[in-house]
């Protein structure tokens, strides 16, 4: 979908659990509105000049999240971007808050099965699921974050249903039908 005129100033920003699509879509969703992407664990990354499941070896999750909101709230203060928001951002209920308040929020929405099959043959690149049971665990994970996604969202798309380009065209819609909605 290319052509598209989008408003200036504007942020969308995606939630969701680990293989709903955030980056893939991101990337396809900044494109066609011609503004910057930016992906929160590549910004941590480097920044760090470490990966993801390093940081989590030296850091610790805890020490990780502190990280993780912080480079959250300088993304979403930047104007004209597509920001697709580590899976656990949302934890911190400021950070919740923030992105409710700064810009759009989708809700990038896979069932835990569907996220399984995204994520099973990569789980090396995700500390979370680095445990003797990681399709479990993520089950675990989606029922503790889903109503958090939800809490914080303006709106959900369901990616399982969708390849990248519908998918992309759906949150487009759902953009431009919230720019001009009446504040």
């Amino acid at each position: 979908m290319s052509g598209v005129v989008a408003p200036a100033g504007g942020r969308a920003f995606l939630v969701g659990m680990m293989g709903a699509g955030k980056s893939t879509l991101g990337r396809a969703l900044a494109a066609s509105l011609g503004w910057a992407f930016a992906d929160s664990d590549d910004e941590i990354e480097r920044r760090t000049g470490r990966s993801v499941p390093a940081l989590f070896d030296v850091v610790g999750e805890g020490g990780f999240r502190l990280l993780e909101t912080q480079i959250v709230d300088e993304l979403t203060q930047r104007t004209n971007v597509v920001v697709a928001t580590g899976g656990g951002s949302v934890l911190n209920p400021r950070t919740r808050a923030r992105l409710s308040e700064r810009g759009s929020v989708i809700y990038l929405h896979a069932d835990p099965d569907v996220l399984w099959r995204r994520t099973r043959d990569d789980t090396r690149r995700r500390p979370l699921l680095q445990s003797g049971e990681p399709q479990q665990t993520l089950a675990a994970l989606y029922r503790m974050r889903d109503p958090l996604y939800r809490e914080c969202a303006h709106a959900l798309v369901d990616t399982a249903a969708h390849d990248v380009a519908r998918a992309t065209a759906e949150v487009l819609t759902l953009l431009f039908a919230r720019m001009k909605a009446p504040e």
